[in-house]
């Protein structure tokens, strides 16, 4: 089944430290939620082979769904694991290229070379910044009544874990599977008005995943997005009065022409407009007139690309700031 207790847990940061010799070490972080502690416990290690888990760091992430989440109060907000709440979703909620992830050693000697020193310069940088502020996505554990912290001491135990991507796991661990609650690590900076983001992911699991189960999809041509046709532009604010015209511009990055008939684009709510007849020559670019229902927020939004067979190709995401003036084109 799906988490069970999902969301976000917003908070300052005061203390943090790295595992070793255990059979699932953790980077442990305690943060103060409001009044009351909590301990973030990130996995950095993996149990099933390979170990070593993916791992991102976007140091100038950028996203529509942060505008909401500067106004979760300190503390664990519940997250109804769907679209437009909030929560995250590696797969549907365009963050960020899957591709991009590297494996990392859990713990390796020697300075700044394993996943353990890569998120203390992160989680170090939010604790030495009184502004800084950790936005931490998973699942809860709820508090320990008596019992204290096994790792910080507070009482009571309190905290949350699970936060890395959570769907298209495999068998072992199946029953976690679910749509839009993925974990993930997000620090805002006010100062340097940066946002960074850290997601992790298990090599064992899919990138193409049931939109209701959030299983790992079986007999897929692909492993994961190829983004063999790229969207490379959006005209989202276009000139005039509503309702605006409103252009995706497609880039095919292959060496084989294709018939994009029966592929569709879909917006940041899943509406889909299906593509009829559209032809797309190799290395060559089209512009698409959108069409009801898909529709582009001014404020920011989502941009999805997938072939017939449901499988996505290519996402982007944008933010009220990108969408500019009227007529001004975004370029992914």
């Amino acid at each position: 089944m799906p988490l069970r207790n999902y969301g976000v847990l917003a908070g300052r940061v005061v203390d943090s430290r790295a595992e070793g010799g255990s059979d699932s070490p953790h980077f442990q972080i305690r943060v103060e939620g409001g009044d009351t502690s909590f301990r973030v416990a990130v996995n950095v290690l993996s149990q099933e082979s390979p170990s070593e888990l993916l791992y991102l760091a976007d140091q100038a992430f950028a996203h529509p769904m942060l505008a909401g989440l500067l106004q979760v109060p300190d503390g664990f907000t519940p997250l109804p694991s769907r679209v437009g709440s909030g929560a995250l979703d590696f797969i549907r909620g365009n963050l960020f290229d899957h591709t991009a992830m590297r494996p990392m050693p859990a713990t390796t000697p020697g300075p700044d070379n394993d996943l353990a020193d890569a998120l203390d310069h992160f989680v170090g940088r939010a604790r030495n910044d009184p502004e800084a502020r950790l936005f931490a996505f998973g699942e809860r554990w709820r508090p320990e009544a008596g019992v204290r912290d096994k790792v910080f001491g507070f009482l009571p135990g309190n905290g949350v874990h699970d936060v890395h991507m959570n769907q298209g796991n495999s068998a072992r661990f199946r029953r976690d599977d679910g749509v839009w609650q993925d974990g993930g690590l997000l620090l805002h900076f006010p100062g340097a008005q940066q946002w960074v983001a850290v997601f992790l992911a298990f090599q064992s699991q899919a990138w193409h995943t049931d939109d209701t189960t959030g299983h790992a999809l079986t007999d897929v041509p692909r492993p994961g997005p190829d983004r063999r046709v790229r969207i490379v532009a959006a005209l989202v604010n276009g000139p005039g009065p509503a309702p605006e015209r409103e252009t995706v511009t497609l880039l095919n990055t292959g060496t084989v022409d294709l018939d994009l008939s029966g592929w569709a684009l879909l917006d940041a709510e899943a509406r889909r407009m299906t593509l009829a007849g559209t032809a797309l020559p190799a290395g060559e670019a089209a512009r698409i007139r959108l069409t009801d229902p898909v529709q582009l927020g001014n404020h920011g939004g989502l941009l999805t690309l997938v072939d017939p067979a449901g499988l996505k190709v290519d996402g982007v995401a944008y933010t009220g700031e990108q969408a500019g003036d009227d007529g001004v084109t975004i370029v992914f």
